[in-house]
Protein backbone atom coordinates (compact mmCIF):
# COMPACT_ATOMS: atom_id res chain seq x y z
CA UNK A 1 0.00 0.00 0.00
CA UNK A 2 1.18 3.54 -0.83
CA UNK A 3 1.78 5.82 2.11
CA UNK A 4 2.32 9.57 2.34
CA UNK A 5 6.06 9.00 2.66
CA UNK A 6 6.14 7.20 -0.71
CA UNK A 7 4.62 10.06 -2.75
CA UNK A 8 7.04 11.67 -5.22
CA UNK A 9 6.58 14.26 -7.98
CA UNK A 10 6.33 12.94 -11.54
CA UNK A 11 9.65 12.30 -13.30
CA UNK A 12 10.90 15.49 -14.98
CA UNK A 13 8.24 17.74 -13.49
CA UNK A 14 10.74 19.30 -11.06
CA UNK A 15 14.14 19.78 -12.72
CA UNK A 16 17.21 20.16 -10.51
CA UNK A 17 18.23 23.69 -9.62
CA UNK A 18 21.28 24.97 -11.52
CA UNK A 19 23.92 25.99 -8.99
CA UNK A 20 25.70 28.95 -10.57
CA UNK A 21 29.47 29.25 -10.20
CA UNK A 22 29.96 25.79 -8.67
CA UNK A 23 32.28 24.03 -11.10
CA UNK A 24 32.87 23.64 -14.83
CA UNK A 25 30.58 20.64 -15.08
CA UNK A 26 27.53 22.84 -14.53
CA UNK A 27 28.28 25.06 -17.53
CA UNK A 28 27.55 28.08 -15.35
CA UNK A 29 30.98 29.17 -14.23
CA UNK A 30 32.87 32.52 -14.25
CA UNK A 31 30.20 35.02 -15.42
CA UNK A 32 27.34 32.75 -14.31
CA UNK A 33 25.05 33.42 -17.27
CA UNK A 34 25.26 37.20 -16.88
CA UNK A 35 27.47 37.83 -19.90
CA UNK A 36 30.42 40.22 -19.88
CA UNK A 37 31.01 43.44 -18.00
CA UNK A 38 28.52 46.29 -17.78
CA UNK A 39 25.45 47.67 -16.07
CA UNK A 40 23.30 44.56 -16.38
CA UNK A 41 25.95 42.35 -14.74
CA UNK A 42 25.97 44.37 -11.53
CA UNK A 43 23.70 43.61 -8.64
CA UNK A 44 20.49 45.59 -9.09
CA UNK A 45 21.68 46.67 -12.52
CA UNK A 46 19.60 47.08 -15.63
CA UNK A 47 16.91 49.57 -16.52
CA UNK A 48 13.58 49.82 -14.76
CA UNK A 49 10.26 49.14 -16.49
CA UNK A 50 9.67 52.92 -16.67
CA UNK A 51 12.77 53.55 -18.79
CA UNK A 52 11.86 54.75 -22.30
CA UNK A 53 15.22 54.53 -24.03
CA UNK A 54 16.40 58.05 -23.29
CA UNK A 55 13.36 60.00 -24.50
CA UNK A 56 11.65 62.31 -22.02
CA UNK A 57 9.77 60.04 -19.63
CA UNK A 58 6.01 59.90 -19.62
CA UNK A 59 5.76 61.41 -16.13
CA UNK A 60 7.82 64.43 -17.20
CA UNK A 61 5.94 64.97 -20.48
CA UNK A 62 2.67 65.51 -18.61
CA UNK A 63 1.87 68.97 -17.23
CA UNK A 64 2.42 69.40 -13.52
CA UNK A 65 -0.92 69.96 -11.82
CA UNK A 66 -0.67 71.46 -8.37
CA UNK A 67 -3.08 70.83 -5.54
CA UNK A 68 -5.51 68.07 -4.83
CA UNK A 69 -9.24 68.24 -4.38
CA UNK A 70 -10.82 65.21 -2.76
CA UNK A 71 -14.29 66.67 -3.23
CA UNK A 72 -14.04 67.03 -6.99
CA UNK A 73 -12.59 63.54 -7.38
CA UNK A 74 -15.20 61.81 -5.25
CA UNK A 75 -18.32 63.48 -6.66
CA UNK A 76 -17.29 63.55 -10.33
CA UNK A 77 -18.19 59.94 -11.01
CA UNK A 78 -21.61 60.22 -9.36
CA UNK A 79 -22.67 63.42 -11.16
CA UNK A 80 -25.81 63.19 -13.30
CA UNK A 81 -25.00 64.39 -16.80
CA UNK A 82 -28.02 65.36 -18.89
CA UNK A 83 -28.19 65.82 -22.64
CA UNK A 84 -29.33 69.41 -23.18
CA UNK A 85 -32.20 70.06 -25.60
CA UNK A 86 -33.59 73.47 -26.49
CA UNK A 87 -37.36 73.84 -26.21
CA UNK A 88 -37.66 75.21 -29.76
CA UNK A 89 -36.64 71.75 -31.02
CA UNK A 90 -40.10 70.54 -29.99
CA UNK A 91 -41.92 73.15 -32.12
CA UNK A 92 -42.20 70.73 -35.08
CA UNK A 93 -42.81 67.60 -32.95
CA UNK A 94 -45.63 65.22 -33.93
CA UNK A 95 -48.26 65.39 -31.15
CA UNK A 96 -49.24 61.73 -31.58
CA UNK A 97 -45.75 60.61 -30.47
CA UNK A 98 -44.88 60.86 -26.77
CA UNK A 99 -41.69 62.82 -26.03
CA UNK A 100 -39.24 60.47 -24.27
CA UNK A 101 -35.44 60.30 -24.36
CA UNK A 102 -35.68 57.25 -26.64
CA UNK A 103 -38.11 58.91 -29.08
CA UNK A 104 -35.93 62.04 -29.21
CA UNK A 105 -32.90 59.92 -30.09
CA UNK A 106 -34.86 57.95 -32.69
CA UNK A 107 -36.04 61.21 -34.28
CA UNK A 108 -32.46 62.50 -34.43
CA UNK A 109 -33.09 65.44 -32.09
CA UNK A 110 -30.27 64.32 -29.78
CA UNK A 111 -27.06 62.50 -30.66
CA UNK A 112 -25.97 60.97 -27.37
CA UNK A 113 -28.23 59.84 -24.57
CA UNK A 114 -26.36 60.25 -21.29
CA UNK A 115 -28.17 60.03 -17.91
CA UNK A 116 -31.32 61.62 -19.34
CA UNK A 117 -32.55 64.65 -21.27
CA UNK A 118 -32.99 68.15 -19.88
CA UNK A 119 -35.17 70.56 -21.83
CA UNK A 120 -33.97 74.16 -21.59
CA UNK A 121 -35.90 77.30 -22.50
CA UNK A 122 -33.24 79.07 -24.54
CA UNK A 123 -34.93 81.41 -27.05
CA UNK A 124 -38.64 81.13 -26.31
CA UNK A 125 -39.86 84.56 -27.47
CA UNK A 126 -42.48 84.02 -30.16
CA UNK A 127 -42.20 80.25 -29.78
CA UNK A 128 -45.18 78.23 -30.99
CA UNK A 129 -45.33 74.80 -29.37
CA UNK A 130 -47.92 72.29 -30.61
CA UNK A 131 -50.84 71.89 -28.21
CA UNK A 132 -51.20 68.52 -26.51
CA UNK A 133 -47.54 67.48 -26.24
CA UNK A 134 -47.01 64.52 -23.92
CA UNK A 135 -43.65 64.34 -22.12
CA UNK A 136 -42.26 61.50 -20.00
CA UNK A 137 -38.86 60.73 -18.36
CA UNK A 138 -37.55 64.21 -19.18
CA UNK A 139 -36.14 66.87 -16.83
CA UNK A 140 -36.88 70.58 -17.33
CA UNK A 141 -35.50 73.94 -16.35
CA UNK A 142 -38.10 76.11 -14.59
CA UNK A 143 -38.65 78.49 -17.55
CA UNK A 144 -39.04 75.49 -19.88
CA UNK A 145 -41.62 73.93 -17.55
CA UNK A 146 -43.59 77.20 -17.52
CA UNK A 147 -43.47 77.50 -21.32
CA UNK A 148 -44.67 73.91 -21.76
CA UNK A 149 -47.47 74.41 -19.22
CA UNK A 150 -48.56 77.57 -21.05
CA UNK A 151 -48.66 75.61 -24.33
CA UNK A 152 -50.89 72.95 -22.73
CA UNK A 153 -48.37 70.12 -22.62
CA UNK A 154 -48.94 67.21 -20.24
CA UNK A 155 -45.94 66.15 -18.18
CA UNK A 156 -45.97 62.64 -16.72
CA UNK A 157 -44.52 62.90 -13.22
CA UNK A 158 -43.00 59.72 -11.80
Amino acid sequence: MLGMADLRPAEGSRPRRVRIGRGHGSGMVKTGGEGGKGQTVRSGGGKGPWFEGGQTPWARRLPHRKGYSQKSRSTEMFRTEYTALNIETLSDWDVTVEVTPESLKAAGKIKKLRDGVKILAGNRKGLQLPAGLKLRDVVFSNPAREALAAAGATIAEE
